[in-house]
């Protein structure tokens, strides 16, 4: 089925009730999407500061309060254990399990080793609309996959026990539209923004486009050219990297749908 016209509460309670459990890319149109991170509390400041030096890469929307389950802020009413169709699950920095719901995980870490604080960071999912109303074609939605998405050789800005690289999603876009999808995008800084690299994948360390870290490959046509932006799946890359002792995310292109209109992140 096809939720680009549902609103974004409407998609999380059928998330929520195991309805969707795939890739969220081409719902809710108009409206931000964001990746998640959950780590514990002592953690929270290393992290907060990571996102603050690499700012491409991780364009805070919102962060939780600490023990909280919502994003108040972005989706009112919200569930961040429940409200995404998929997780995952880092325990020293090794990948222990995948989730469709992760509110009894949440709560018995709670009960047993202490509070957990959520980040939500931005998506470029959050721009395809705007890219897709300027003709410009959004090939995984096209095709129904996964975004590709790669790691990169792009080493992120540090912050206390968090490093790594830089992942970068991948869209094919038309020689003569490649402009305007760097100035649609570049409007929007909240959601990563201008592309990272235009064209030549091997300059950041990608040399088999047809092999994605994560997601799935997509079709490049004749006269297309690969075009890469700033992922929010970096902090699992920096997750991995770092091995902190315990993390949830999303899912790779499993995000979360706020409420919050594209067009609010704007300059912003």
């Amino acid at each position: 089925m096809d939720y680009k016209n549902h609103k974004p509460a409407e998609v999380r309670t059928l998330i929520r009730e195991g309805i969707i459990n795939g890739p969220t890319t081409g719902m809710c149109a108009g409206y931000a999407q964001g990746n998640l991170v959950i780590l514990p509390e002592a953690l929270a400041w290393d992290f907060l500061l990571f996102c603050q030096r690499n700012p491409r890469a991780c364009p805070l929307l919102e962060v939780s309060d600490a023990g909280s389950r919502s994003f108040p802020l972005t989706a009112e009413g919200s569930d961040i254990t429940k409200d995404i169709p998929g997780y995952r699950i880092y325990e020293d920095g090794v990948l222990t399990g995948e989730s469709e719901d992760v509110s009894e995980l949440f709560e018995k870490y709670q009960k047993t080793r202490g509070k957990l604080v959520s980040f939500l960071i931005g998506c470029s999912f959050s721009f395809e609309a705007e890219l897709l109303e300027a003709g410009i074609p959004v090939r995984q939605i096209e095709e129904g996959v996964n975004v590709p998405m790669y790691n990169t050789n792009i080493t992120c800005a540090s912050a206390g026990v968090f490093s790594g690289n830089m992942v970068v999603s991948m869209r094919p876009v038309p020689h003569s539209q490649v402009p305007m999808a760097v100035a649609i995008t570049a409007a929007m800084p909240k959601v990563h923004g201008a592309p990272i690299q235009i064209g030549y994948p091997e300059t950041i360390g990608i040399n088999h486009l047809e092999q994605p870290d994560y997601g799935d490959p997509v079709t490049i046509k004749e006269g297309e050219v690969p075009v890469f932006w700033p992922c929010g799946v970096t902090p699992q890359a920096v997750v991995m990297n770092s091995r902190p002792p315990f993390v949830i995310t999303h899912a790779p292109g499993h995000m979360f749908i706020t409420d919050v209109k594209n067009v609010k992140l704007k300059y912003s």
